[in-house]
């Protein structure tokens, strides 16, 4: 089985308009947040990351363990055939299964659409829409929305997940 599958050019443009309807969705690099998801929700302030100024070991290691804790969590809540969406605004998006293999692009060694939002809103929903992450670059947040995902990433707890923004 193939991982990271392109959506076709219709899909695509099926999905970013649910996800704008949805999500009441209003890009923005001033107006936050430019999304509303629904309740359960929590953000977390990321921005210690974003403007990173300390040892990139230590930086390597806090981002490789939120990319490990996600794929975890991502794995409990699908099953081994099960694909979510992985979105990436005004870039190719991508049909994606946790199990199978999430190969690093050489230029970056990050995943194709990276879990950390380093220049562009990422989002990795659900298909039916019952959870997600949603990565904001400008605003320096990552919000988790549905229950099953916030209690599998309380159990999980990455350790860049240290300060809550919101609560919803």
């Amino acid at each position: 089985m193939n991982n990271w599958i392109e959506l076709k050019k219709l899909e695509e443009k099926v999905m970013w308009k649910k996800v704008y309807k949805e999500f009441k969705f209003k890009p923005s690099i001033t107006k936050f947040p430019s999304f509303k998801v629904p309740s359960p929700f929590i953000t977390y302030d990321i921005s210690v990351y974003s403007n990173w100024s300390g040892d990139i070991k230590e930086f390597d290691d806090i981002y490789n363990n939120l990319e490990e804790k996600s794929l975890l969590v991502f794995k409990e809540l699908t099953n081994n055939d099960e694909y979510f969406y992985a979105l990436d605004w005004q870039h190719p998006s991508y049909w994606v299964n946790p199990f199978l293999e999430f190969p690093r692009d050489e230029e970056f060694d990050e995943w194709t659409i990276p879990i950390f939002p380093d220049g562009d809103y990422y989002f990795f929903i659900q298909k039916e829409f019952n959870w997600g992450l949603l990565g904001h670059p400008w605003e320096q947040t990552i919000t988790i929305f549905g229950e099953e995902l916030i209690q599998s990433f309380k159990k999980h707890n990455p350790r860049m997940f240290n300060t809550i923004l919101r609560i919803g």
